[in-house]
């Protein structure tokens, strides 16, 4: 499906330590959806999410708290045929914004790594903002719907904000049987591991961690 989508421009804001705060606006719209997220990097954990998927707007909020993101997500989509078309929509619209945000990448720590327990549950992240789009994940969820979210859109939400976001993503589920804890552990650790690749390394004194000389998608 081809899609509509634009950054949003926006007075620049100002982040706690009084730098320009790395923020983006994207709005996407197709046939099937209508999608505007806004992210910004140095918030402080604020969630506004209206993705008529109720279980999805509960990992948006995990998202922002844990990686102290400030997320806005407003959609509207096809779901009374699904929620496909919706949750991909908005993981299109994430990952576009959040490379939007991050710019040229200079002076990020660019690799990020965390493991979250939630109860029996146990989920290991790593992740590199290498320009380069790749998703393994390694989930087990034992039941086919959370609520009346499909838990197979679960795999598909990452495989779409690591392609448009130009990020390499691996997901390891270490033990988990229940699949809420599951799935909400998945997303507890991408927000850590995302904050830590996002922040900046003052060694770094504004310059790429590559030797190539650019993170940027090719």
């Amino acid at each position: 499906m081809s899609a509509a989508v634009q950054a949003v421009a926006a007075e620049p804001a100002v982040a706690a330590n009084g730098a320009t705060a790395r923020v983006a606006t994207v709005s996407r719209q197709t046939k099937e959806t209508s999608v505007k997220v806004t992210i910004n990097l140095d918030g402080t954990g604020k969630c506004h999410s209206k993705t008529q998927i109720p279980f999805l707007d509960h990992m948006m909020d995990q998202l922002a708290s844990h990686g102290l993101f400030d997320v806005t997500v407003e959609a509207e989509g096809d779901t009374w045929i699904d929620d496909h078309h919706t949750n991909e929509d908005i993981a299109l619209a994430l990952g576009t914004a959040l490379s939007q945000a991050l710019g040229d990448r200079k002076g990020i720590h660019r690799f990020g790594d965390f493991t979250a327990p939630l109860d029996e549950a146990l989920i290991h992240v790593v992740l590199d903002l290498s320009g380069r789009p790749h998703l393994s994940c390694g989930l087990e969820l034992p039941t086919e719907r959370i609520g009346s979210y499909e838990t197979q859109l679960v795999e598909h939400f990452f495989q779409s904000l690591a392609n448009t976001s130009g990020m390499t993503l691996h997901i390891r589920q270490l033990a988990g049987k229940n699949s809420h804890h599951i799935v909400e552990a998945t997303f507890k650790a991408f927000a850590r591991a995302l904050r830590h690749a996002c922040e900046t390394d003052p060694r770094r004194a504004g310059t790429i961690a590559s030797s190539k000389g650019v993170l940027t998608q090719q």
